[in-house]
């Protein structure tokens, strides 16, 4: 029997080693490339040929949807795998061509199931995939009697999006990790050069000052976009205008808060 070739896109080593160790065991599947940001995965996808790719969203360099875009003269399936759970993400992965959509955290036998069902029965995107099966997957995953709260990570990562702020950029990585900081000790936006930005530049082997920069420039992404009203919707009230950019200490301050207000 000819083995399924699989590809995995996903920017977290821990969840890539995962699916390497569980798919390496299974005898109908073989991994036959991976890659942590998205470029790397157009060039390896058109190089390799996989018949399926489990391919995440957010993704360093060019987004999921993106690599869904940029492959030429090869069109594999795509399974997406993403902590995205709104639907208005769902139905773009599947206008884009997703087979399938999974949201993290998964079950590796249910993983497993979607992918050789997408085999087997051709399954493609122009077939009405309901949500409720989606969801029912992602419940399937679940405890027994507990839905997962969303994590921090996925909630920063949608308020990101809804702000415009672009995943490749270096300022997307640092202000994700600030804002983290300042959920587990809101105090830290006090000591924001002497502690937070050197803390963040220790992590990612650079210096605070580059840190400060990069968020900086994160946050003008977002204002350049003109997604000031996506910005006031999110926070609920008038925060800014548009000629008003906040300073990182602010931005930084406004997500935690809300995120703490929601129970982050």
């Amino acid at each position: 029997m000819q083995k399924i070739k699989l590809g995995i896109v996903e920017d977290s080593p821990q969840i890539t080693g995962m699916l390497k160790d569980y798919f390496q065991r299974e005898e109908e599947f073989e991994i036959v490339m991976a890659a942590s940001d998205g470029l790397e995965a157009v060039a390896k996808i058109e190089q390799f040929k996989p018949h399926i790719v489990v391919l995440d969203i957010v993704l360093p360099e060019l987004d999921g949807f993106g690599v869904m875009e940029e492959v030429k003269g090869f069109c594999p399936k795509y399974l997406i795998l993403s902590a995205l759970s709104q639907e208005s993400f769902i139905s773009k992965a599947l206008k884009l061509g997703a087979s399938y959509y999974m949201i993290k955290p998964f079950d590796f036998a249910i993983l497993k199931k979607r992918l050789l069902d997408m085999v087997k029965s051709n399954m493609t995107a122009t077939e009405p995939l309901m949500m409720e099966n989606i969801m029912s997957d992602y419940r399937m995953a679940e405890p027994i009697g507990r839905l997962r709260q969303k994590s921090t990570e996925e909630k920063i990562t949608n308020i990101f999006i809804t702000v415009g702020i672009p995943a490749h950029i270096k300022g997307y990585q640092f202000l994700r990790e600030a804002i983290k900081m300042a959920i587990e000790n809101p105090e830290i936006i006090n000591c924001i050069t002497k502690k937070l930005y050197p803390t963040i530049a220790k992590k990612f082997d650079t210096s605070a000052s580059k840190v400060e920069r990069a968020i900086r420039h994160a946050i003008e992404v977002a204002w350049n976009r003109g997604k000031i009203e996506n910005i006031n919707s999110l926070f609920g009230v008038k925060v800014y205008g548009n000629n008003e950019k906040p300073t990182n200490g602010e931005f930084i301050a406004l997500v935690a808060d809300k995120m703490l207000i929601e129970g982050a």
